[in-house]
């Protein structure tokens, strides 16, 4: 199909995460372009995507643009950093929509930064894989890149234990860990960690954290302006799915992007 195609530019965006984290990429992406139509696929059963190994995370993948595929969409959004990070490379080349990865796509604005120090928060997976590092350094080798994993930070949001004693120890244990490098700015590098903004700033100035988000939607936006996909007559309509506990991924919502209807089941 031409992408300058009609039919085309009307079909939705599709949207993935672990959880609700994407939302933080979906209500900004929504932000720019109100006019399209969205799918939002939370995959709940297999979160946090941060544990698991580079092979399950390609399965998972593959299972979720597969029923993208099959609802017709013109575009996928990997709003998790650590899929964009295990599985993009892989799978980039298997699928006729537009696959859009966080890291790969906003790599192309952090290196543009006046930063010489540069902190990287994120889960086990993605810090293991250095994908920011690699990234950035691709295009600013003289950025240095401190990359700390955090591999409690995901369940403290989708559990709704922001401010439990434990909690808040172990986001202030990584906070000090990484001051020790003397950042100038930190990337936040896992969807679900600027719902932890309020707790951090008490640490960090907030304008020194980087919510990779903003510059996604930015570029999701203009990359879908060139090659004639706006869907600019659309209703804006949005459907979010689950892979299971559709309560608590809405209770979850509340934080950032609030749903104003429950998620449906999908088994995948």
């Amino acid at each position: 199909m031409d992408k300058s195609d009609k039919c085309e530019k009307e079909l939705p965006i599709a949207f993935f995460d672990s959880g609700v984290g994407g939302l933080t990429v979906y209500k900004e992406v929504k932000k720019l372009l109100p006019d399209e139509d969205y799918l939002y696929f939370g995959d709940t059963i297999n979160m946090p995507y941060g544990e698991k190994t580079k092979e399950e995370l390609i399965e998972i993948a593959r299972k979720i643009f597969d029923y993208f595929a099959c609802r017709k969409v013109k575009a996928v959004v990997m709003a998790c950093n650590t899929t964009s990070a295990m599985t993009y490379d892989v799978l980039k080349n298997d699928y006729d929509f537009k696959i859009y990865p966080i890291i790969q796509s906003v790599a192309k604005v952090i290196s543009n930064l006046p930063v010489e120090r540069l902190g990287v928060f994120a889960t086990p997976a993605t810090i293991n894989s250095h994908a920011y590092s690699r990234e950035i350094n691709k295009l600013n080798p003289e950025m240095q890149i401190f990359e700390i994993s955090c591999p409690a930070w995901v369940r403290i949001v989708e559990e709704h234990r922001l401010h439990q004693p434990q909690s808040l120890l172990q986001i202030k244990e990584r906070l000090n860990e990484m001051s020790l490098h003397r950042p100038q700015r930190i990337v936040l590098g896992c969807t679900h960690y600027p719902y932890l903004t309020g707790i951090i700033k008490n640490f960090y100035p907030e304008k020194d954290l980087i919510d990779p988000s903003k510059y996604f939607a930015e570029f999701i936006k203009n990359d879908l302006e060139m090659n004639g996909l706006l869907n600019k007559c659309g209703q804006g309509s949005e459907k979010f799915y689950v892979s299971s506990n559709p309560e608590n991924f809405m209770e979850a919502s509340k934080l950032f992007c609030p749903l104003t209807e429950l998620p449906e089941p999908v088994k995948l």
